[in-house]
C-alpha cells in the first residue's frame, strides 16, 4: 500500500524548493518503485489568500490522514498587517499543535565539500555533526495568558507566559536520550535555570530521565553560554536538548556553522513517529521567484521523512548520497558558492540531485 504524503508548499520560496524535493521523490519513485503518493494542500499566507485563514479545516483533515507532511515555508511581509490571529505563522503553530508534533529534530552536519562556505575556520567546523532536539509545542510560544494590555497610566504592555509541564519535559528528554544512544551518547541540556523557575524544573526532570539512560552522558549549559560555545567549539556537542524558544535560536546559529541555513533539514514528530518535515530556513520573500533559493535543505528534509516516518532507510540514504555527489561535482546555489565552484539555479540543483540518484 502506498504511503500518503501531504505537500504544503507555503509562501515565498516555499513553492520553488518544494517543487525540487518532489522532483527528487518522483525520480526515486520511478527508479525504485517507492510506494508513495503526494497531494498538495494550503498553509500559511497562501491559505489566508485563498480561504481567509492560515490553517483551513481541509488542510488539517489532509494532514491527519497523511502518513507524513512535507512543508516549504510560511510567512512574509505581505501579511504582516493582518490580525495576529490569522497571520501565516499561526497556521504553522496550529498544525504543529493539532498534530502534537512536539519533538523537533534539527541536524547540523557540515558536508566536507562546504567547509569553505562556513564563516568559521575550517578546523573549527570540519567534521561537525550536531543534533538539536527542540521541544516544539510548549514553552513561551504557546503559553497562556499572552497579549497586549493597557496599564492604568495608559502605557501599553506586551506579555507572554513561559510554561512547561513535567510531562512535556520528560517526553522531549526521552527523544534526546534515545537519539544520543544512536550517536555518540552525549546529551547537553540547555536551560536558563539561574534565572527562570520553569527551567529549574526542566533541569530537574531531565536529570530524572537521565537515570533511565546510564549509558548516556548528561551535561547542562545555560543558553547564553551554549550560544557562545556553538561558535567557539561546536564539535564538543553531540545532542542538544532544549525548549521551544531556545531551540529556535540555537538551531539557526548552528545552521550557519554548516555554511548556509539552506542546507539544514528538520523533522517534527509526534509520539508515534508521524511527522512534518521542513527546511530550517524561512520563506525568504526577498528572493522568491528568482530561482536562486537553495533546495537542498528541503530535499534532505524529504530524506528525513523517508527515514523517520515512512521506514524507507535505503531511499533516504540514496537521496543523501545524491546530494553529496552533486556537491562533489562543484555545483552550488548562491548561498554556498565559493571559488572554483559553479553556480546553479534552484531548478538546476534539483535536476542535478535527481540525476545523481542513478
Amino acid at each position: 500500500m502506498s504511503k500518503r504524503i501531504l505537500v504544503l508548499p507555503g509562501d515565498g520560496i516555499g513553492p520553488e524548493i518544494v517543487t525540487e524535493a518532489c522532483k527528487v521523490l518522483e525520480r526515486l519513485k520511478s527508479l525504485t518503485g517507492l510506494a508513495i503518493e503526494m497531494e498538495q494542500g494550503l498553509l500559511g499566507g497562501a491559505a489566508v489568500d485563498a480561504t481567509g485563514v492560515p490553517l483551513p479545516e481541509e488542510t488539517l483533515a489532509q494532514a491527519k490522514a497523511a502518513d507524513a507532511i512535507l512543508l516549504g515555508a510560511v510567512g512574509g511581509p505581505k501579511w504582516d498587517a493582518l490580525d495576529p490571529a490569522i497571520r501565516p505563522e499561526k497556521g504553522l503553530l496550529g498544525i504543529r499543535s493539532q498534530l502534537d508534533l512536539f519533538g523537533n529534530l534539527r541536524p547540523a552536519i557540515l558536508y566536507p565539500q562546504l567547509a569553505a562556505a562556513s564563516t568559521l575556520k575550517p578546523e573549527v567546523v570540519a567534521g561537525l555533526d550536531i543534533l538539536i532536539v527542540r521541544e516544539l509545542t510548549g514553552g513561551i510560544y504557546f503559553g497562556q495568558p499572552r497579549g497586549v494590555r493597557t496599564l492604568e497610566n495608559g502605557e501599553r504592555q506586551g506579555y507572554n507566559t513561559y510554561v512547561y509541564a513535567e510531562s512535556e519535559i520528560r517526553r522531549i528528554a526521552r527523544v534526546a536520550f534515545e537519539s544520543a544512544r544512536k550517536r555518540n551518547k552525549k546529551v547537553c541540556s540547555v536551560d536558563k535555570a539561574n534565572v527562570l523557575e520553569v527551567t529549574v524544573l526542566w533541569r530537574e526532570v531531565v536529570e530524572e530521565v537521565a537515570k533511565e539512560y546510564p549509558d548516556v552522558e548528561l551535561s547542562h549549559m545555560y543558553v547564553d553560554n551554549a550560544a557562545m560555545q556553538l561558535v567557539r567549539d561546536p564539535k564538543q556537542f553531540d545532542v542538544i536538548v532544549t525548549g521551544n524558544m531556545f531551540g529556535d535560536i540555537l538551531s539557526d546559529a548552528a545552521a550557519m556553522l554548516t555554511g548556509s541555513i539552506g542546507m539544514l533539514p528538520s523533522a517534527s514528530l509526534d509520539e508515534q513517529g508521524k511527522g512534518m518535515y521542513e527546511p530550517c530556513h524561512g520563506s525568504a520573500p526577498d528572493i522568491a521567484g528568482q530561482g536562486v533559493a537553495n533546495p537542498l535543505a528541503t530535499i534532505l528534509s524529504a530524506a528525513m521523512m523517508l527515514r523517520y516516518s515512512l521506514g524507507e532507510e535505503a531511499a533516504a540514504q540514496r537521496i543523501e548520497v545524491a546530494v553529496s555527489r552533486v556537491l562533489d561535482q562543484g555545483l552550488r546555489t548562491a548561498d554556498i558558492q565559493s571559488a572554483n565552484t559553479r553556480r546553479v539555479s534552484t531548478s538546476e540543483m534539483g535536476d542535478a540531485v535527481a540525476a545523481a540518484l542513478e
